[in-house]
This record gives C-alpha cells, structure tokens and sequence, in this order.
C-alpha cells in the first residue's frame, strides 16, 4: 500500500502544481489546459483513494481532451524560458507517473482496469505537453532561414 500512497500524493501535487500554473496563465489558452489537467490530477487521486479502500474501479472517461475549446491557441506565443522550464517539468512528473502506475499495475492484484486507465490518462498528458513544447520552441528552432533546408509542417 505504500505504493499506493505515494501515488496518491503525487497525484494531489500534480493537482497544485498545475492548478498554479493555471494561474500564471490566466488570460491565455493555457490556463483552460492546465485547469483541465488540475481536475483530471484531481480525479485520479480520487480512485486511487476508492482502490486503498478496497473499492472496485467502475470505469473512467477516456473521451477528455485538454485541448478542447482551444483553437485559439496560439503558436505565435512566446514562451519565456521559465514557461518552457515548467512544460518540461509537467513532462517529467507525467513519466514518473506512467512509470509508477506501470509498476503498480504489475504488483497490484484486481486493479488492472484502474492502472489501464490512469496509464492511459497520464500518456495523454504527456503528449500534450510534448505539443505545447513543440509548439514554444518552434522559433528556437528555425535558426537558419526558412529558404534552404527542408521544414516540418505546422
């Protein structure tokens, strides 16, 4: 149960983590992303506290989409390098997420179904945050000019 717990917590400090960052980006796209994340981080703390109690996992929502609503995202913006710092470390915290819960899913008997789901869950935040950063550093990246070489779509 350890295991457990320590998901537990770090599912509620993914929730704060994210709920702050929701507040440094009040007024732009991001902040519906990060919220959206929060509440998610708050959800999975919530079955994961239900399956230390001993209760069953009646299915998750796998449909939610944290980039709902936002096509006015802008791939214009620039990000700070304190923005692309904190992307990097949502990335992080995703991995050690899907990490654990990968682990959990081996030792943890009758709770498959849950650990599918918050593998799932977590891989979908990881890609997002692979997006956003893709999307931040574009301009970094287009050092040399655009006339000669061949350039990615986006």
């Amino acid at each position: 149960m350890y295991d457990l717990r320590f998901a537990i917590n770090m599912e509620v400090e993914g929730e704060g983590y994210y709920r702050h960052q929701a507040q440094k980006n009040r007024g732009n796209a991001l902040h519906k992303v990060f919220s959206d994340l929060a509440e998610e981080e708050f959800r999975h703390a919530a079955l994961l506290r239900d399956c230390e109690m001993g209760r069953p996992f009646t299915g998750g929502d796998l449909s939610s989409n944290v980039f709902d609503g936002l096509s006015d995202f802008n791939a214009e913006t620039k990000a700070s390098p304190e923005q692309a710092d904190a992307y990097r470390l949502a990335l992080d915290m995703e991995k050690k997420s899907i990490e654990l819960y990968e682990k959990l899913r081996a030792e943890t008997q009758g709770a498959d179904e849950m650990f599918e789901f918050l593998i799932a869950q977590e891989k979908e935040h990881y890609r997002v945050f692979e997006e956003i950063l893709k999307l931040v550093n574009r301009p970094n990246e287009w050092v040399e000019s655009a006339e000669f070489g061949t350039r990615e779509e986006y």
